[in-house]
């Protein structure tokens, strides 16, 4: 069973975000680029850039952590290493940090302080939307 239903993708996410108090989102490599240029019409140290040996991730750990924004859910988003820091994987873009992980390494992230610290402060964000939603809206 799934949460999902059988409308259009952006309104089962929207139905999904307005139902939910938080999320976690895990930006994972999906496609290689072996050789690429951002912007490509430029030249290469003006505006356009090297993407090559870069990974992008799916493009819904884009829409999903920035719909949840838009509607003032707590994010968490962890970027794993390798994948394009733009748009809401950009350090800094939504105000919180973003840990960066790599499945190569044989470290277990969820025995460090960084973990602890990161999930604590999320909880507790996540703890004043579901105390916020019990309370009657204000105007101003």
């Amino acid at each position: 069973m799934t949460d999902y239903d059988m409308d259009a993708p952006l309104t089962a996410i929207r139905r999904l975000m307005l139902e939910s108090n938080g999320i976690i989102t895990i930006a994972f490599r999906r496609a290689f680029i072996e050789k690429g240029i951002g912007k490509p019409n430029g030249d290469i140290g003006q505006d356009s850039y090297d993407i090559s040996n870069n990974w992008m991730t799916s493009p819904y750990s884009h829409i999903e952590p920035a719909m949840a924004f838009q509607i003032g859910l707590p994010i968490l988003i962890f970027r794993e290493d390798g994948v394009i820091a733009e748009g809401i994987l950009e350090q800094g873009v939504t105000g919180l940090y973003m840990p960066e992980f790599n499945l190569d390494k044989q470290i277990n992230y969820f025995d460090t302080l960084e973990w602890t610290q990161v999930i604590g402060k999320w909880e507790g964000h996540v703890r004043s939307v579901v105390q916020n939603k019990g309370c009657p809206p204000k105007l101003y």
